[in-house]
């Protein structure tokens, strides 16, 4: 026979625990204090095992038995109903924590930033934001407490990185606020509160003369022909290191003279197209022989798999005799933009090709032709003005 409220309300104590059964597994335990406790019996792979359902009158009768239906549907699809409660418990007591958020917010957003990007910030906060901040629930942490590991960061002199970890830790706020975990992103009153970081660009080479002396100084290279190919390729495209260095035989169609780098080798997450010159055909031509049935242009030393290291351009332009203050391969970058404006080409084709960001994100989904005819002409007129100081 089922039971009733009136029959549970009616139950007295007895010296030692007693049951009432309800059915399918359901019960309810009677102490001999009066506290009166849901059960739920069952079998799980031959083995016996109890769930508790909550404390009667907290949970009635009714709430009991809504339960039951719920861990009932568990076991019918093969989980165990204590084992899921535990998980359950493990996720909820994460998911309202400073890294449970930020770790979700992280895993949400990856996926529109180029992997280098991701990389960076997720080692950031692992390093410099979860060991004091990530078991704390995010609702409860307030500004001094950031403040107070973003000082961490600054007191080792690393004050770029700092404001970096502060603009990430109030990413993860806001969507905290957006997700009903937080009231408000408490770093917005650390304002002014950690010195501006000094602004420090890639150092380039913008001389005429010392461009020439540069690039003569790439075609007498004695290392590896990989090598001095890329080196030999960088001034000519300007992109950033990690593009020219990832770059995979598929990307480039030389019938029409265009190299398609795709989105996701991107930092802004958008395709880019760069023209090529017919110098940079010809220095491709050359170094097909070489890797060209491989997947990668420029190939790691170790294995024909991985793409070149990320240090093996500033480890040659060292070589060559120039100290990482003097120049590095994001000069490559600094220079042509730098001398193209100076030249009087259009600003915003010059842009466009440095692959800079677009104000307009509508309008920069869709416009990674834009400028295209200009921006052909540009790089082979830049390339040509190389060669004459390269010639001088």
């Amino acid at each position: 026979m089922r039971l009733s409220n009136t029959a549970i309300q009616n139950a007295g104590t007895k010296d030692k625990p007693y049951r009432l059964f309800d059915g399918a597994g359901l019960y309810i335990e009677v102490h001999p204090n009066g506290g009166k406790y849901w059960r739920f019996k069952y079998r799980y792979h031959g083995k016996e095992k109890r769930l508790s359902l909550g404390i009667y009158p907290d949970v009635g009768l009714k709430k009991a038995r809504d339960k039951l239906t719920v861990v009932r549907q568990q076991l019918s699809d093969d989980i165990d109903p204590a084992r899921q409660r535990k998980q359950d418990q493990i996720k909820s007591s994460t998911e309202h924590t400073f890294e449970g958020v930020a770790r979700e917010w992280f895993d949400k957003h990856k996926h529109n930033w180029a992997d280098s990007h991701s990389s960076k910030i997720i080692r950031r906060l692992e390093r410099d934001i979860f060991p004091w901040l990530g078991t704390i629930e995010i609702s409860t942490i307030e500004a001094p407490e950031i403040l107070s590991v973003l000082r961490r960061i600054e007191d080792r002199g690393s004050l770029d990185t700092a404001h970096r970890a502060k603009q990430n830790c109030g990413q993860v706020f806001r969507y905290a606020v957006a997700t009903g975990r937080a009231r408000r992103d408490p770093t917005t009153d650390l304002k002014g509160a950690i010195p501006p970081a000094k602004i420090n660009h890639f150092p380039t080479i913008i001389n005429p003369k010392a461009i020439g002396t540069l690039l003569r100084q790439i075609e007498n290279y004695r290392g590896s022909f990989v090598t001095r190919q890329a080196l030999r390729i960088a001034p000519l495209v300007f992109v950033r290191p990690g593009e020219l260095r990832r770059a995979e035989w598929t990307e480039f169609d030389l019938n029409n003279a265009e190299w398609r780098i795709p989105a996701e080798k991107m930092k802004l997450r958008r395709i880019h197209l760069v023209p090529l010159s017919t110098q940079v055909s010809s220095l491709l031509e050359d170094l097909r022989p070489t890797t060209g049935k491989g997947q990668y242009l420029f190939p790691g030393r170790r294995s024909p798999l991985t793409p070149m290291s990320e240090n093996t351009i500033n480890a040659a332009l060292r070589n060559l005799g120039y100290s990482k203050e003097e120049f590095t391969g994001h000069g490559f970058k600094s220079m042509a933009s730098t001398l193209l404006n100076e030249q009087g080409w259009h600003p915003d084709a010059i842009e466009r090709q440095l692959a800079h960001a677009e104000r307009n994100s509508v309008r920069a989904a869709y416009n990674y032709a834009e400028y295209l005819e200009e921006r052909r002409r540009m790089m082979q007129r830049w390339a040509n003005y190389l060669d004459e100081l390269k010639n001088e």
